[in-house]
C-alpha cells in the first residue's frame, strides 16, 4: 500500500513487489541533503535514483568539464540560444544556493556518494536536458523566447533576496502548487515540458528501476506529478521525440526574403528607379543598424561589430545564416576563451555582469544580440520600404 512517511516527509511506493521511497528535495537547501543521507542509510537500497541526466551527471561529477567545450561548433549547430538559456536557469539556481552557503545539487551529490558507499546502483531517472530544452524551445513562439530570456535574466536580481527558510518552504507542496500554476498562467507551454512530461517520465524510469527496494530522489515539484502518474501508461518515446521546426518559422524564414524581393522589384516597376534605391537603402541600414547595435550591446570586438553591420543586410535574405552566427564565430576567434574563462564560468554566470565579461558567455549574447537586433531592423525596414511606393 502507498503512504507518506511522516517522519521525513517521504512516499513509500509499492510497483510489482518492490518498494520505492520517494524523497521529495529542494535543490539547493542543505537540509535536503542531509535527508537524502540520512534516508538512504537508514534503507539499504538496492538502487539509488537520482534526478539527473548523463549530461547532468556528468556536470556534477567533473565540474571543469567546460574546458572542452567547442563554442564554434555550438554557434554553427545553431545551439547558442539554448547553451545561454540553460546558463541563464543555472545562474538562477547558483544564486540562490551561494546565499545558502551550499553548492547547486548537492542532494544529488550526497545521493550519489551515500549509494556508492552502499555498493547500490546509481540509476539516472530524469530525461536528457538537451531533449527537454528543445522539446521546450520548438514549443515556444518568437516573442515567447525573447519573453522567457528577459525573464530568467530579470529574476538573476531577486535570487539573492531568497532565505533558507523560503527554500524549505519550497518543500510544501500547496506552495509549490501555486508557483507551478504562476509559472503555467504566463508560459504553460514551459510548465509542459520542464514539469508535466517530466513527472512522467520520471515516474516511468523510477517504476522501471532494477532491484527489490528503491531510494528515489527528486526535486519536490515533480513529487506530485509523480504520484499522479505513478500507475498510469508513459509512452516513453514520444516524451523523448523531437518535434519539427514549426511550419510557421519555415515559412517566415523563406517567405520575408521572397517579399523584400518582391517589394523592391514594385519600387522600380512601379516608382521608379529612385524609389527602388531607396527601399534598398533603409533595408541596408535598418540591417546594419540594428544588428550592430545588437553586437554593442553585448560588448562585442569593434571587428565583431563591423562584421555584423556588413553581414546583415546579406543575411537576412538568406534563411541558411544568420548574422549573430557570423559575428558569433568573429568574436570567437578575435577574442578566443582562455582556460580562466572555462574555470571563471561558475562564477560569472552568478552575476549579469559576469555574463558580458566573461569570453564564452559573451560569444554567446553576441550571437542572440545580433540576431535580435538583425530580426528588429527587418520588421523595421519594411514599412519604410513599403512607403517608397505611394
Amino acid at each position: 500500500m502507498n503512504g507518506t512517511d511522516n517522519r521525513y516527509g517521504t512516499h513509500r511506493l509499492f510497483s510489482e513487489g518492490r518498494e520505492i521511497v520517494l524523497v521529495g528535495t529542494a535543490h539547493v537547501s542543505m537540509e535536503s541533503a542531509l535527508l537524502v543521507e540520512r534516508v538512504i542509510e537508514e534503507e539499504s537500497p538496492d538502487t539509488v535514483c537520482v534526478e539527473l541526466c548523463r549530461s547532468r551527471y556528468q556536470s556534477l561529477k567533473q565540474p571543469d568539464q567546460w574546458q572542452e567545450t567547442n563554442l564554434l561548433q555550438v554557434v554553427k549547430e545553431k545551439k547558442a540560444l539554448v547553451l545561454l538559456s540553460n546558463l541563464l536557469l543555472a545562474s538562477f539556481q547558483r544564486r540562490i544556493a551561494r546565499s545558502l552557503g551550499v553548492r547547486p545539487g548537492e542532494e544529488m551529490l550526497r545521493a550519489i556518494q551515500a549509494a556508492e558507499n552502499l555498493g547500490a546502483e546509481v540509476w539516472l531517472a530524469d530525461r536528457d536536458i538537451r531533449t527537454t530544452l528543445s522539446r521546450t524551445w520548438r514549443s515556444l513562439g518568437f516573442w515567447a523566447r525573447i519573453k522567457m530570456i528577459f525573464n530568467l535574466v530579470l529574476s538573476m536580481s531577486d535570487a539573492t533576496d531568497i532565505k533558507e527558510e523560503d527554500v524549505e518552504k519550497l518543500k510544501d507542496r500547496d506552495m509549490l502548487e501555486s508557483i507551478l500554476a504562476e509559472m503555467g498562467h504566463s508560459l504553460p507551454v514551459v510548465k509542459r515540458v520542464l514539469i508535466d512530461e517530466r513527472d512522467r517520465y520520471l515516474a516511468f524510469r523510477i517504476r522501471n528501476a532494477p532491484g527489490r527496494k528503491i531510494v528515489a530522489v527528486v526535486g519536490a515539484g515533480h513529487v506530485p506529478g509523480i504520484l499522479e502518474n505513478w500507475e498510469n501508461p508513459v509512452d516513453i518515446e514520444e516524451l523523448e521525440y523531437l518535434p519539427p521546426k514549426g511550419r510557421l518559422l519555415t515559412v517566415l524564414k523563406w517567405g520575408i526574403p521572397a517579399g523584400i524581393v518582391i517589394l523592391v522589384g514594385l519600387g522600380f516597376f512601379m516608382a521608379g528607379a529612385d524609389a527602388g534605391t531607396r527601399m534598398i537603402t533603409w533595408w541596408v541600414l535598418a540591417n546594419s543598424v540594428m544588428a550592430g547595435l545588437g553586437a554593442a550591446l553585448a560588448l562585442a570586438h569593434p571587428l565583431t561589430i563591423l562584421t555584423a553591420v556588413a553581414a546583415a543586410p546579406v543575411t537576412s535574405m538568406n534563411p541558411m545564416i544568420a548574422a549573430g552566427w557570423v559575428a558569433g564565430m568573429v568574436e570567437a576567434a578575435t577574442g578566443k576563451p582562455k582556460v580562466k574563462d572555462f574555470e571563471m564560468l561558475s562564477e560569472d554566470i552568478v552575476s549579469v555582469r559576469g555574463f558580458w565579461r566573461n569570453k564564452i558567455t559573451r560569444i554567446l549574447l553576441v550571437v542572440v544580440f545580433t540576431n535580435l537586433g538583425s530580426s528588429v531592423g527587418t520588421f523595421v525596414a519594411i514599412p519604410l520600404m513599403a512607403r517608397m511606393l505611394g
